[in-house]
């Protein structure tokens, strides 16, 4: 098993090796069996934020919570871009797609996160032209198809999906599309790391940091925050062997009061990061100087905005003042906030599961498929392992 410091990926990485003999029963249950027997050390519960929404999924969907003993806690974290979208940048969104000659392309499940008027969804339904995309490439043919019309590409997600944007951005220039633009959403998970931490009332002393993030940035976004803060933070793919094994090393690092980054996914995690594409990213972005995140209010240098050279493709700048600033909170009942804090779990929310569902969300947790939320309603309850 993967359970070393930093190396190199394996040159003989194939698709299947990313999974196979990562959800075998017996070897998840004595990893538990050794995390239970490590924890006895501990001198203080250990609290585990899993910084991605992917991670919460895992746990939940392979019943990992009851394999875990009670000193052992997990708090869920902002890692889902979908989630962490203001009110404000959904509405603008949302004016955009209502201008005339405008097609509003964005991904997932942001077409369904309320704004304060609704949702891209519901813009949709309403006339407007929105259209989601599985892949953004597809944006260059929707342009090169409607000359007439301007394309928005709402573009959202964290340091994985930013190289996608960048590639679309370069296949716009080389084209010379002028009618593609883009309205930039990507955040950053370091800043959002030391938000949760600067929240007096937090409980958080260990991370597992998501892997595909580390694919492109590496691990060493994270060091500084092991450093400052004086957390252990362990790398984790997120299959649920990665994660049985990413809570026992950090049981094991809290046990020898160790506030390091180590690598469970070293099947294709480096230090550096894929330096190609962090090139690519620093080719069309830099660094916005604040962005207010959901539940989280405004955090400095944490999201990106295009470089001034490619001003001409921001639709933020060419629409101006047409698009909505008013910055807009949750609705009172939706605790999203607090979850997306680590304050709060979604149990604890007094409208999940009945004012709030996947069919009828309130807030953007129960939205998106990387939601808590979402994974607890889908989830909750489940105790084996498959």
């Amino acid at each position: 098993m993967p359970n070393q410091a930093i190396n190199e990926p394996d040159s003989s990485l194939k698709l299947k090796s990313l999974y196979e003999g990562f959800r075998d029963a017996g070897t998840i249950r004595a990893l538990a069996d050794r995390i239970s027997s490590a924890a006895i050390n501990l001198s203080e519960p250990l609290y585990i934020m899993e910084v991605c929404g992917g991670h919460t999924h895992t746990i939940m969907k392979y019943g990992l919570l009851g394999l875990i003993p009670d000193n052992v806690k997990f708090i869920h974290g902002p890692g889902c871009p979908v989630c962490v979208m203001p009110k404000e940048r959904i509405d603008q969104a949302i004016a955009l797609a209502k201008m005339d000659d405008v097609i509003l392309l964005t991904l997932g499940d942001m077409i369904r996160v309320p704004g304060s008027k609704g949702s891209l969804a519901q813009a949709r339904a309403s006339g407007a032209d929105v259209r989601p995309l599985y892949d953004p490439l597809d944006a260059l043919a929707i342009a090169r198809d409607n000359p007439d019309k301007t394309v928005v590409f709402f573009a959202i997600g964290f340091e994985t999906s930013t190289p996608m944007t960048a590639v679309l951005l370069q296949q716009a220039e080389h084209a010379a599309l002028p009618n593609l633009l883009f309205h930039i959403n990507h955040v950053l998970v370091p800043p959002a790391i030391d938000a949760v931490m600067a929240e007096p009332a937090t409980k958080v002393n260990a991370f597992i940091g998501p892997a595909h993030v580390s694919v492109i940035s590496g691990a060493k976004i994270y060091r500084r925050a092991a450093e400052v803060h004086h957390t252990p933070v362990v790398v984790s793919g997120f299959e649920p062997v990665d994660v049985m094994e990413s809570i026992l090393r950090l049981v094991e690092l809290k046990n020898h009061a160790e506030s390091v980054v180590e690598v469970q996914y070293s099947r294709a995690v480096t230090e550096e990061g894929n330096l190609t594409a962090q090139a690519l990213v620093d080719e069309y972005f830099e660094v916005r100087d604040s962005f207010r995140w959901r539940g989280l209010g405004p955090i400095p240098q944490s999201a990106l905005k295009l470089k001034d050279k490619y001003a001409h493709r921001d639709a933020e700048i060419h629409f101006g003042g047409r698009l909505p600033v008013a910055e807009i909170d949750d609705h009172k009942a939706c605790q999203c906030g607090d979850i997306l804090r680590g304050l709060a779990n979604p149990m604890d929310c007094k409208v999940f599961g009945r004012g709030c569902t996947p069919q009828t969300p309130l807030g953007s947790c129960m939205v998106s498929s990387e939601g808590a939320c979402n994974a607890y309603y889908r989830y909750h309850g489940v105790q084996h392992v498959d």
